[in-house]
């Protein structure tokens, strides 16, 4: 995302255009958690689930990622399941752009 002042300032912004888009507060916490994973990495369902504040709402955090309004610029697709399988995208090209979209990234081989 950049240097620390315009990442916050992007998160900023996000949380702003987010907080109109009709998710709820948990969605919107998880989506700007999701914005801070770093290009060429992933993390999980249940770590995004931790991050956010709520460890035990690792399905909810699907729910959050699937109505994500602002992919990829909240890469969504990042977020992959514990069992190291990318899981669904909700994104145009399903699946199949995730996985081109975590290769490009060098988020897997």
């Amino acid at each position: 995302m950049g240097s620390g002042r315009s990442a916050a300032l992007e998160e900023k912004r996000m949380a702003a255009r987010l907080e109109g888009s009709g998710l709820t507060r948990f969605q919107i916490r998880v989506l700007l958690e999701v914005m801070r994973i770093p290009r060429g990495e992933t993390r999980t369902y249940s770590e995004v689930a931790r991050m956010a504040g709520s460890p035990r709402a690792y399905r909810a955090v699907g729910t959050a990622v699937r109505r994500n309004p602002f992919a990829p610029r909240i890469p969504c697709h990042r977020v992959v399941r514990s069992d190291g399988s990318i899981g669904r995208y909700s994104g145009r090209g399903g699946a199949k752009a995730k996985m081109l979209m975590l290769k490009s990234e060098g988020a897997v081989g």
